[in-house]
């Protein structure tokens, strides 16, 4: 039989681990292929919205020049959005993408960034964190000859945060080319040649959104359910914890107005259990810690867990720093004749 205090601390790590599910189920960027073995930037995923592009993910890339110089540095800016969040309605609020000029040029970043080489495509680069603004700004080395028209790929997808790739996942391909040097002349100003903003998504589905009267009601359902399960959620926890906290209280009193205590632990044992308990402990408050100081939503099925992963994570850090307490105490106690034995 497992020990009551092992029992204990096996059953805090396995909350702690099924906390954490949700977390490293957030994808650090897509494959090169997709499931159907084509170039996922140029072919586009096919496990988001059941392999379908779609209008209302919003790609686009602003700073692009008509034609490359040679050599030359340039600063792009992408943006990846749910075409119903841009609108001023609740549609998805993370996103990533993946980006490829066939390796000519070089692309760069600062570290703030959350971009990393794409897996697979060693010149490419993707997201390495799901993006709650769907921002990304890098920069594009032209090659050191012309190379004539250099092609682009920018796949982009807009996600619900569910963890998991389903038909509420969007994702479009941005596709466009940048000319040679000296193959375009214009009397125009030099900053129309040098920037322009380029986007794939339906004009209709980002500014001439029309919501149903079933739209809008499931729109007021969702809210409720989910204010619902929040408050809910909030009391039964407080609840419990308010117990569990009476109880301990309740049975320290007792055990101080009938001189009763823990049983008599040998130090062989003692040293060992209190080590465990305050390794728990230290760990626990750590992740606490950490979990409080990012703003950063834990989202499963749409609902954000970080509040909640926080307060488990101190519950469980003070719980095991009360079995340090207990285990000095037990360590303590006056041994009885069958704890001599």
């Amino acid at each position: 039989m497992v020990p009551i205090n092992n029992a204990r601390a096996f059953l805090s790590l396995i909350v702690i681990a099924a906390i954490s599910f949700p977390a490293l189920g957030m994808s650090n960027g897509p494959g090169a292929m997709n499931s159907d073995g084509e170039l996922t930037v140029k072919y586009g995923c096919s496990c988001h919205n059941n392999g379908a592009p779609s209008d209302r993910a919003v790609v686009m890339m602003s700073g692009v020049p008509l034609i490359y110089e040679t050599s030359e540095s340039y600063t792009f800016t992408i943006r990846v959005a749910d075409s119903l969040t841009l609108s001023g309605g609740e549609g998805n609020v993370q996103a990533g993408f993946l980006l490829s000029s066939d390796s000519i040029g070089n692309f760069s970043w600062d570290e703030s960034e959350d971009i990393r080489y794409a897996d697979g495509r060693a010149d490419d680069i993707s997201h390495s964190d799901p993006d709650l603004d769907g921002i990304w700004v890098i920069r594009w080395t032209a090659p050191s000859e012309d190379l004539g028209p250099i092609q682009f790929w920018l796949v982009g997808n807009s996600v619900d945060g569910g963890g998991i790739p389903d038909d509420m996942d969007y994702w479009n391909i941005l596709s466009f080319s940048i000319n040679p040097p000296a193959t375009i002349t214009t009397e125009e100003s030099s900053s129309t040649l040098e920037t322009r903003t380029i986007s794939v998504g339906s004009y209709d589905s980002l500014f001439l959104i029309e919501v149903s009267d079933e739209q809008l009601e499931q729109e007021r359902q969702d809210e409720i359910s989910k204010r619902v399960f929040s408050q809910g959620n909030l009391f039964y926890w407080t609840t419990l914890v308010a117990l569990i906290v009476g109880a301990v209280f309740q049975k320290e009193i007792l055990e101080r107005k009938y001189d009763d205590g823990p049983e008599f632990l040998a130090s062989e044992l003692a040293y060992p259990q209190g080590i465990r308990r305050t390794i728990i402990s230290a760990v626990s408050f750590y992740f606490g810690v950490v979990s409080a100081s990012t703003d950063t939503p834990l989202y499963f099925q749409d609902v954000d867990f970080r509040a909640f992963a926080t307060g488990l994570a101190f519950f469980i850090s003070t719980w095991a720093a009360y079995g340090v307490y207990r285990t000095i105490i037990a360590s303590r106690a006056t041994p009885n004749v069958d704890d001599l034995m």
